[in-house]
């Protein structure tokens, strides 16, 4: 009798070992995932400081307005009062280039514009801008449009290939007002 007694004491002491194992498991693999999705916020978010830090050498070389428009900073910091006149242009509906799968990318945005005359001729090579503008975002990936980097690329790109067919003033900036993957 006395032996029963004592494996019917060890049924509660391993029920309770299980289940103080099974919290700790639990725990651990909660740990694991917490610490999983902080590396990856940093591994995403590392790459804008990178860029930002990479590049502070090289804005020194160039003059002042070219240095805050590489940077980045150069349409975030100025003040709703120094910006010219804006030309909105037609929403963008394109593939982007993808290896496996179909993604879309649905983009609006306007141009700042340096120059009045410079809407009459963007009204009348409006075919032609939208042609470019489509070849652009057609020729990028997800990877390279997902970060702040890459859409700064993207809007330096447009600018740059905009400005070279344009001779009644220049494209100062281009503001993104909806830009949507899928």
């Amino acid at each position: 009798m006395a032996e029963e007694q004592s494996t019917e004491e060890d049924a509660p002491a391993e029920k309770k070992s299980s289940n103080m194992l099974m919290i700790v498991i639990i725990v651990v693999l909660i740990l694991i995932i917490i610490g999983g999705a902080v590396v990856a916020l940093l591994l995403m978010g590392g790459d804008d400081e990178a860029a930002t830090n990479q590049s502070a050498p090289q804005a020194k070389q160039r003059s002042d307005s070219q240095a805050k428009r590489s940077s980045g900073n150069y349409l975030d910091s100025r003040k709703l009062n120094d910006i010219g006149i804006l030309y909105p242009l037609d929403t963008f509906t394109v593939n982007l280039k993808s290896d496996a799968g179909r993604r879309y990318l649905k983009v609006t945005m306007s141009l700042e514009l340096e120059g009045d005359e410079l809407s009459l001729e963007l009204d009348n090579k409006s075919p032609v801008l939208r042609d470019r503008v489509i070849r652009i975002l057609t020729s990028k990936s997800l990877e390279e449009i997902s970060s702040k980097k890459g859409k700064q690329k993207i809007s330096e790109q447009i600018m740059d290939t905009l400005n070279a067919m344009i001779s009644d003033g220049r494209i100062k900036g281009i503001y993104f007002t909806e830009f949507v993957v899928q």
